[in-house]
């Protein structure tokens, strides 16, 4: 493709993007042309694809319920649509048309899911265009809402003000589906398994969702990564915020059987990413050595894990270590353990002990000790349901501000690793 894309790819994703994310994104793209009038989006139709213009300028336009096809914008080169289409199932929203011959590069669904994977730099610019692009909607629909009140009877202010608040919670609504949607794609489908361990995971989204993401990741022959991560944000950012941080960690998991080397270099690629990002993560990674059962991790802020063995009382692991993302001067130090047989294991996010029953009285660490250690007979898989379950019972519905994500790590009896 020809390098003048350059200017247009930097107007759209941002001007700190380096030339060989650059390339990434010109060798990825498709070009396509349209002549006048051509219709390369229609309001309500189902779409998978990204765009980005570089030659002419089109219209956006809306079919409103009474009938009338409303202009929203004329977009010229550098201007880009479609951006929803890679997170959102959702009908398009807006039918654009060429209003002069087109020239477009086009980013589809897959494409644009693999560009995101392999460079953190592309997902950073695109997560900040699209909260810009969220914000600015909001702006001009409030706007918009406005100048019409001004234009209503004093009788009907009330009833555009509820009118208001109605299209905002709907929009608030849909923010956190959305983030839902992104936790539930991004996290491990099937741990890995494992003749002398069991692994086995527990989430429950809260009704303002967070950034809790869990892993297990097989790092070799003889080595298993163990990850559990809380975003300090809400929401759409924080889904999309937690995206790029697994991202960075099974990355660099891949590169060092060092926690601390791993969490770091973690740590400075979310600052190169976003280094005004007001938000942080708190983790918890180890590298378990499955042959000797040798534990090695470090503790960034989150929460201490509950290590419960046969025939004595539930123990918290020891170490403390400075959250993840914000402050530039950080040091990890590494810890260790060595399992034994019939160890069970909990790795949890703060949304566990900070569940509330209906007299908001915290479910706290010391019933979580009880339920977890009643629980450490039974299998992985038994054991983080019955800790999860103990969390419904006590809560009784009422609706989480934060995430509840367990990770439960089995040590069977026979250490079998043929």
């Amino acid at each position: 493709m020809h390098r003048g894309s350059t200017k247009i790819l930097r107007q759209a994703f941002g001007e700190k993007l380096e030339e060989s994310t650059l390339d990434t994104l010109r060798e990825a793209a498709e070009v396509q042309n349209f002549p006048t009038g051509a219709i390369v989006c229609r309001q309500g139709e189902l779409g998978d694809t990204f765009y980005v213009i570089v030659e002419g300028h089109v219209t956006a336009t809306q079919h409103t319920e009474e009938g009338e096809d409303r202009l929203l914008s004329v977009l010229h080169p550098g201007s880009y649509f479609g951006e929803m289409a890679l997170i959102d199932d959702a009908p398009r929203m807006a039918t654009i048309t060429a209003a002069t011959p087109i020239k477009l590069l086009a980013f589809g669904h897959q494409t644009f899911d693999r560009l995101v994977i392999n460079s953190p730099a592309v997902a950073n610019a695109f997560l900040r265009r699209v909260l810009g692009d969220m914000r600015m909607q909001d702006r001009r629909a409030i706007d918009d809402l406005r100048h019409k009140n001004k234009e209503l009877e004093q009788a009907y202010a009330e009833l555009k003000m509820a009118q208001a608040e109605l299209v905002e919670k709907e929009r608030l609504d849909r923010e956190l589906e959305l983030a839902a949607e992104a936790q539930r794609h991004l996290l491990p489908g099937k741990l890995p398994h494992h003749p002398a361990y069991r692994f086995a995971a527990f989430q429950s989204p809260a009704r303002l969702v967070g950034g809790d993401f869990y892993d297990v990741i097989d790092l070799d022959d003889e080595h298993v990564g163990l990850l559990l991560a809380d975003v300090a944000d809400k929401g759409l950012h924080a889904a999309l915020y937690m995206a790029v941080t697994r991202t960075l960690f099974r990355r660099e998991a891949q590169q060092s059987l060092s926690p601390s080397r791993v969490a770091l270099a973690v740590h400075k690629g979310m600052l190169d990413i976003a280094p005004e990002h007001d938000s942080f993560v708190t983790a918890f990674y180890g590298v378990l050595h499955r042959p000797s059962r040798k534990l090695t991790y470090i503790r960034a802020a989150q929460e201490r894990p509950l290590l419960v063995r046969q025939g004595q009382p539930a123990a918290q692991l020891p170490g403390d270590g400075r959250f993840l993302g914000m402050l530039a001067d950080l040091s990890l130090q590494e810890y260790s353990i060595n399992l034994q047989p019939r160890d069970h294991l909990l790795l949890f996010s703060d949304g566990v002990p900070d569940a509330v029953n209906h007299d908001d009285e915290p479910f706290g660490n010391r019933r979580l000790v009880a339920s977890f250690t009643q629980a450490a007979h039974l299998p992985a898989d038994d054991c983080v349901l019955y800790v999860a379950d103990a969390v419904a019972q006590w809560t009784q519905g009422v609706a989480a501000f934060d995430d509840l994500t367990l990770l439960v790590v089995e040590v069977e009896e026979q250490l079998d690793e043929r």
